[in-house]
């Protein structure tokens, strides 16, 4: 019986409340984060499931400001490298705010382990399932953080092997996120995108199907 298992309701309406309620921050307002809260939000993305349980994510404080600053200007040489790419979208995209590298209260990079080819269970077939289980890690992250009344900004504009070089990763290892986290002013009542006119949410009903790929459900 599932009612035995199941939360109580107000814990489940916060669950789904974390949920509905993470953005994808880009606006921080500085301050700080409390030693027991990053540990508590750390040990919580520990926490996620992972396949094979190769635990594949490493985290990297960055406290050092001459770091930070580097990291930032990774960002922006890809920004603009981004922008090239758009073509025509180009100016709407540098008009957007893509990070918050200088203004978080918490800078960390997130990469995937050295060594992942020894891990076959469950990547034999699907070897990017390393980078499911951090993805996983790091949307544990978020919704500890969203409950915790923090924001957080996932940024992937930066050229790996530069982010790999300037942190002193080993060989093999890969860089998938610089996480920007701390107190915002507010949250965004939509996706920041949305917000600005880049991209509309699209509604479940449009990507799901029933048997088949394609067959819509009933």
């Amino acid at each position: 019986m599932s009612d035995a298992h199941a939360f109580s309701e107000a814990e489940r309406a916060a669950v789904y409340r974390a949920i509905a309620e993470r953005r994808d921050m880009r606006h921080f307002a500085g301050g700080s984060v409390a030693p027991e809260l990053l540990a508590r939000l750390l040990e919580a993305a520990h926490q996620a499931p992972s396949v094979g349980l190769m635990q594949p994510w490493r985290f990297i404080r960055i406290t050092q400001a001459p770091l930070r600053e580097a990291i930032h200007e990774l960002v922006e040489e890809e920004r603009v490298r981004t922008a090239e790419a758009l073509g025509e979208r180009s100016d709407e995209f540098m008009r957007l705010k893509v990070q918050g590298i200088r203004e978080c209260a918490e800078l960390l990079v997130v990469g995937l382990m050295e060594g992942r080819e020894a891990h076959v269970f469950g990547r034999r077939t699907l070897p990017e399932m390393d980078m499911a289980s951090l993805a996983c890690a790091i949307q544990n992250l978020w919704l500890a953080a969203r409950a915790e009344g923090l924001g957080m900004g996932w940024v992937s504009l930066f050229e790996p092997q530069a982010l790999v070089d300037l942190l002193g990763m080993p060989a093999g290892s890969k860089p998938l996120a610089v996480l920007c986290l701390g107190p915002v002013e507010a949250f965004y009542e939509a996706p920041m995108l949305a917000q600005e006119g880049w991209a509309e949410v699209r509604p479940l009903n449009e990507l799901l199907f029933q048997d088949q790929w394609g067959t819509r459900t009933p």
